[in-house]
């Protein structure tokens, strides 16, 4: 079989016209990694100094507050990641800034597509449209004409009276041009590599393999498919059209089709019910207990017996900032539970879609392609918990200055030093690690692999079909 591989090599690098558009492609390939490097290293730049200056700012207060420098806040911006280059997700659309403040949590803004018109419904230009849209459009045409191209000329025939099996003749033809899609992938990530130099590491080298291994398991199933359509059906016509039709409901109709249809079974409120929803908690307690007046009462007096005084102007802390911190606490409670309810939302929509990978192997291949990237709307949401986090631990050193810090209720004009806002420390993103989220794409890795066995059951019947040509 490894010399008929060889064969279908040689008649593929004779071929002119072949070996041009493949030296596109890959100079395509390469120009598009390097573009998205160079871009991702911008972004690196411009989060580095967006993040020193705001520290800068915070650290500048010379003397504020801790309330109001609550209210004053601070901004966090998302890292980029360098796997963007290759597949960027969803971070052009989910944003990129988020303000942390006391009371309020809100929401990341500035997303790229929201200030530019260059980010269309495919989004801009990366590795991952090329390998997702374009690669495998040529390797549909490479494996068409390498099984009608032999009937025309009756090669075919000829083969098959000396004797060859056409077990062989059909899976040699598959695996030659699949090897050809794999060289394409293998340079694109080879490319990857050797622009981002140093920052490899065993994380992203990890997270980089298992790409590959989607984009490689897809590109047998597109091959073997039209190898099959091609020997089924004798017009060859008829099989071109076949397969084109196949891709194009693959990557553009079922993806919009099945996405809608998951929204439709798990629905998410709308913005402006999820706020009231989360504004009649805080102030009339969850689900209705505990509204914010009684738990003002509650905490007054609990306070007062703890420190054993008859009244709050007795107390020798500032009853003001433990007001502020019990407000806090119990609007994490809210936080917990609302967003606790979309995420959960959020999960069953994701898990119903990575079904339509049953019926569409591109939903499983794009899945993994942004979850190994690191840029899913999960390693999305990781992101935005660790912020919230961060805010909790902020606001309550804040309040806690507040409280005892050396004020007493009552006094507003209470101020701290420097000294005290250089010690409240920074955000520290931490990645989610590869080994804590590949558990979610088990479901689209064996999806996968089981269009890679429907396709080789296929190729097996096309060798039947074959022996009667």
């Amino acid at each position: 079989m490894w010399s008929m591989i060889k064969n279908e090599w040689r008649l593929l690098i004779r071929n002119r016209v072949l070996l041009g558009v493949s030296v596109g492609f890959i100079g395509l390939l390469v120009l598009t990694i390097y573009l998205g490097n160079e871009e991702s290293k911008e972004q690196s730049e411009r989060y580095e100094k967006a993040k020193a200056h705001m520290c800068e700012q915070w650290e500048s207060i010379k003397e504020m507050n801790p309330h109001g420098a609550a209210h004053y806040g601070t901004y966090v911006f998302k890292p980029n990641n360098s796997l963007s280059s290759l597949d960027e997700g969803v971070n052009n659309i989910t944003g990129n800034v988020l303000r942390v403040e006391g009371h309020v949590q809100n929401e990341i803004v500035h997303s790229e597509a929201s200030q530019s018109q260059v980010v269309s419904k495919f989004g801009k230009l990366k590795g991952s449209l090329i390998l997702q849209y374009t690669v495998p459009l040529l390797l549909i045409f490479l494996a068409f004409q390498s099984i009608s191209g032999e009937k025309q000329s009756g090669r075919l025939k000829l083969l098959l009276m000396q004797g060859t099996k056409p077990s062989k003749l059909i899976f040699s033809k598959a695996l030659s041009v699949w090897l050809l899609g794999n060289l394409l992938l293998l340079i694109t990530i080879l490319a990857y590599a050797l622009f981002i130099g140093s920052d490899m590491n065993s994380e992203i080298f990890t997270r980089t393999a298992f790409l590959a291994l989607s984009y490689s398991l897809y590109y047998f199933v597109l091959t073997a498919l039209t190898i099959y359509f091609s020997i089924r059906w004798s017009n060859s016509n008829v099989s071109l059209t076949t397969m084109l039709g196949i891709w194009i409901v693959w990557t553009i109709f079922l993806p919009n089709i099945i996405m809608s249809s998951v929204e439709n079974w798990h629905k998410l409120p709308s913005r402006e019910e999820f706020k009231t929803a989360m504004d009649d908690d805080r102030s009339q307690g969850l689900d209705g207990h505990n509204p914010e007046d009684e738990r003002s009462k509650e905490l007054e007096e609990q306070t007062l017996k703890k420190y054993g005084v008859d009244s709050v102007s007795q107390l020798p802390i500032n009853f003001d900032g433990i007001v502020m911190q019990a407000d806090e606490e119990y609007g994490n409670k809210v936080w917990d539970k609302h967003f606790g309810d979309l995420r959960k939302v959020l999960t069953k929509q994701k898990q119903s879609y990575q079904l339509g990978g049953i019926i569409n192997p591109f939903i499983s291949l794009q899945n993994m392609s942004m979850g190994f990237a690191g840029n899913d709307n999960l390693h999305h949401q990781e992101f935005l918990v660790q912020v919230e986090k961060y805010r909790r631990v902020f606001i309550k050193r804040l309040n806690d200055e507040h409280a005892y810090g050396g004020s007493k209720s009552g006094e507003w004009g209470w101020k701290a030093d420097n000294a005290f806002f250089k010690s409240v420390e920074d955000f520290v993103y931490k990645p989610t690690p590869f080994a804590k989220v590949v558990s979610n794409y088990v479901m689209d890795l064996v999806l996968l692999l089981l269009w890679v066995l429907i396709a080789c059951i296929l190729l097996i019947l096309g060798t039947k079909k074959m022996r009667v040509l």
